[in-house]
């Protein structure tokens, strides 16, 4: 399980986490001693716990049912169930520093790269020299990806897959995915986002087990 905090200036704070679905019961179980017991809501949002002492957790499907849901005696299995379900998926992540490809099944690749890239990032500066600076930021824009796009065709090659799941930098993901070589790929159903710096091996290895499992926010109550 991976978590990151982000609070903002008013409000409760809010942490996300990643559990996987053979965990979710035990999570469930631990944040109702913690928080005093809780009520379940089923909205358009994901499954929220909703806390006696003022917390709430959303709870959120890795992928759709698509016509699979999951089984179990209430709303907290089903949602166990779903997300253990052996989907598979493609991972795209791409940054300025490195790019990381895999097919992922149960939250472990089943084919995978990784390697290091390197596109220059803005500059203040002005005249001639930004121009100049704008000119090789772009050629080198290009030449990632060019490299992360026969890098994915190959990796996507090898096992088929039904979603995908893109993240890093959104606007280099979004060229890569663009290539007219991937077009097929690109029509596939895409999952949430993933947020990950630089993709090294570790972090590939994170953000498929993260792919894989129930998304959780949790907001504290009001002080």
């Amino acid at each position: 399980m991976t978590e990151a905090t982000a609070a903002g200036q008013r409000g409760p704070s809010v942490r996300t986490a990643y559990v996987a679905g053979s965990r979710l019961a035990g999570w469930a179980e631990r944040f109702s001693a913690a928080h005093g017991g809780f009520q379940v809501k089923d909205d358009d949002d994901g499954l929220r716990l909703l806390a006696s002492d003022g917390a709430e957790a959303l709870l959120q499907a890795p992928w759709p049912d698509d016509g699979r849901p999951g089984r179990g005696a209430d709303d907290l299995a089903r949602l166990a169930s779903l997300a253990s379900q052996p989907r598979r998926l493609g991972l795209l992540l791409v940054r300025r520093g490195g790019y990381g490809l895999a097919v992922v099944s149960e939250g472990l690749p089943l084919a995978s790269k990784v390697g290091s890239t390197y596109v220059q990032s803005r500059t203040a500066a002005g005249g001639q020299s930004q121009q100049r600076f704008a000119r090789r930021r772009s050629n080198q824009a290009d030449a990632l990806v060019e490299s992360v796009a026969g890098q994915a065709l190959r990796v996507f090659g090898s096992e088929s897959f039904e979603y995908l799941v893109p993240g890093g930098d959104r606007a280099l993901a979004g060229l890569v995915l663009q290539h007219p070589s991937l077009a097929r790929y690109a029509a596939l159903p895409r999952l949430a986002y993933l947020d990950v710096p630089d993709p090294k091996a570790a972090v590939l290895r994170t953000a498929a087990a993260d792919a894989c499992a129930v998304r959780v926010q949790v907001s504290d109550p009001r002080p």
